[in-house]
């Protein structure tokens, strides 16, 4: 069984601004006013991290008058995290395996 992990989630998560978002909204869903508040990032860009969210799928946005809010997509990341588990079982199994060098 071979297994491998969603590399281009990877890199939407492994931008510490990102990373920092997706943990302030499984808390609760933000608008762009709070994110900016909360991580002091600058509105444009914070804005472009929000676009690259959007695409990989991670969040949901809800309109909202003049503002924009931000909904993380849970589903994302349980399926990310069934992908590691997956890893971890897989190496388990595979620990008393040692192919022979030549």
């Amino acid at each position: 069984m071979m297994t491998s992990v969603d590399t281009d989630l990877l890199r939407v998560l492994a931008d510490p601004l990102r990373l920092r978002i997706v943990t302030l909204l499984a808390r609760e869903t933000l608008c762009t006013t709070h994110l900016v508040e909360e991580t002091g990032a600058k509105q444009t860009n914070l804005s472009n991290h929000m676009k690259v969210l959007r695409e990989a799928g991670v969040v949901d946005t809800e309109p909202c008058g003049r503002f924009v809010y931000y909904r993380l997509r849970p589903e994302v990341l349980a399926g990310l995290s069934e992908q590691f588990a997956a890893l971890a079982t897989s190496a388990r199994t595979a620990a008393g395996n040692k192919r022979a060098c030549a």
